[in-house]
């Protein structure tokens, strides 16, 4: 029997028998229109379950035009969140108060740009951190408790900050492509139980003969 279960909300029992009902697989838990979410992804908040969406990406509502688009095996740590572009206010003229927001015919401004805000697969989120709007993290990326994210990172980079920049890179740019080449969250579950000792110390030799 797998240890992971795709199907469940909530997937952390502790070795006591205690269900942990604050860490939850996101595409289990949210059902919304903006979002897109991969197997295995999850979400630490101690919120009401009904307002996971809410908490994880405030200002994303049913009628924005931009997407979340999570991958699979992310982690997210509590009090992380996504600012999307709704959440942005016209800065083009000399106020930015946002009086359309207070209308329902002109919800939305629909003449701001927006861009998706994507998280690829075996990302780590760390605790308070923010992630800004139209920000691209690629797989296997690393960031660091309270950064807050207004660029693009790099797959497997490590960042931090305010703005966050590159701490360091993981592994090198040749091995990254090899590692991004296999793709491994695109295994069946058992294969990749079967190949946990390879995948937790690095063995890429090994997941190559998988």
């Amino acid at each position: 029997m797998p240890l992971l279960d795709a199907n469940l909300a909530f997937p952390v029992t502790h070795p006591d028998g205690r269900v942990s009902k604050t860490t939850m697989y996101l595409k289990n838990v949210i059902d919304h229109p903006r979002m897109e979410i991969g197997d295995y992804s999850y979400f630490t908040h101690y919120g009401r379950l009904e307002d996971t969406a809410e908490i994880l990406a405030p200002y994303l509502w049913p009628e924005s035009r931009e997407k979340l688009v999570i991958g699979k095996f992310v982690q997210i740590a509590r009090g992380a969140y996504f600012m999307t572009s709704s959440g942005n206010h016209p800065m083009g003229g000399i106020t930015t108060y946002p009086f359309r927001i207070f209308k329902p015919e002109t919800f939305g401004y629909k003449d701001l740009p927006v861009k998706d805000t994507v998280v690829e697969h075996d990302v780590w989120i760390g605790h308070g951190a923010v992630v800004m709007p139209g920000v691209t993290i690629g797989a296997g990326a690393i960031v660091a408790a309270a950064s807050v994210v207004t660029r693009d990172v790099p797959p497997y980079a490590v960042v931090g900050g305010n703005p966050a920049g590159i701490i360091r890179m993981r592994y090198p740019v040749e091995v990254i492509g090899e590692i991004l080449a296999l793709a491994w969250w695109d295994w069946p579950i058992d294969k990749i139980e079967a190949n946990l000792a390879a995948l937790e110390s690095g063995d890429l030799a090994a997941l190559k003969r998988a």
